[in-house]
């Protein structure tokens, strides 16, 4: 059904990731330390993951909290190892300090993935020009979705310009699908479905008891059918 909107779940762990798949996910994003706002998984840990479901799965690419990419040729390194380990799409971003892209991390790392698909996270959201970052990212190869709350502060503070930017796609720079995530609620799906937004990212909200617990496959099929109705 093409018009079935993309549900995608945070997954720490094999058991994350087959409780998610269990609940109606599309796809996981697969990340290792939350308290830091998810950094890299080890090579052991994505084939754990891979190993145990079979859908789509991006990995993210950070090795420390912030928007600041760091050390750029430990992130190489990382991506090269998951690359080798089988990771075909990822999640990454990274601005300078000025809230500008940082394009020389961002193009080091995407020379390593050869093409592999992978999401623009939510740096986009503390960026200082929205606009003028996608525009920079335009032509870079595999990028087909941005992760973001449309503000810093979530879902909330996002919502007008969630709805303006999903009614320039095709745009320059706003082909990339808009992935909703951060904050999001289900009692925002239905003016962010009226404004054409069609992929959506839960994190905390597949986990009731909270991060310390796994994901929960109800929790999971309560989005999917929000979504699907």
């Amino acid at each position: 059904m093409s018009n079935r909107a993309v549900l995608e779940v945070i997954a720490l762990d094999e058991q994350d990731a087959v409780a998610a798949r269990n609940g109606g996910a599309d796809r996981l994003e697969l990340v290792t330390d939350i308290a830091a706002d998810g950094l890299s998984p080890s090579t052991a840990r994505f084939a754990a993951v891979r190993a145990a479901v079979d859908i789509p799965l991006r990995v993210m690419l950070r090795l420390n909290d912030g928007f600041a990419a760091g050390d750029v040729d430990a992130l190489v390194r990382r991506a090269a190892e998951l690359r080798e380990a089988g990771a075909d799409e990822f999640v990454l971003g990274f601005l300078t300090a000025d809230g500008a892209p940082d394009l020389v991390a961002v193009e080091r790392l995407i020379a390593v993935l050869d093409g592999c698909r992978w999401t623009f996270h939510r740096a986009i959201d503390r960026a200082a020009d929205r606009d003028a970052l996608r525009k920079s990212l335009a032509d870079l190869p595999g990028l087909d979705t941005y992760l973001t709350a449309g503000a810093a502060g979530g879902v909330d503070d996002g919502l007008a310009t969630l709805a303006a930017e999903a009614a320039r796609t095709g745009e320059p720079g706003y082909e990339p699908q808009i992935l909703v995530g951060g904050g999001l609620r289900l009692d925002h799906l239905p003016a962010l479905r009226a404004a054409g937004l069609t992929a959506f990212h839960i994190g905390g909200a597949a986990r009731p008891a909270g991060w310390t617990a796994p994901v929960s496959t109800e929790a999971v099929r309560t989005w999917r059918e929000a979504l699907d109705g």
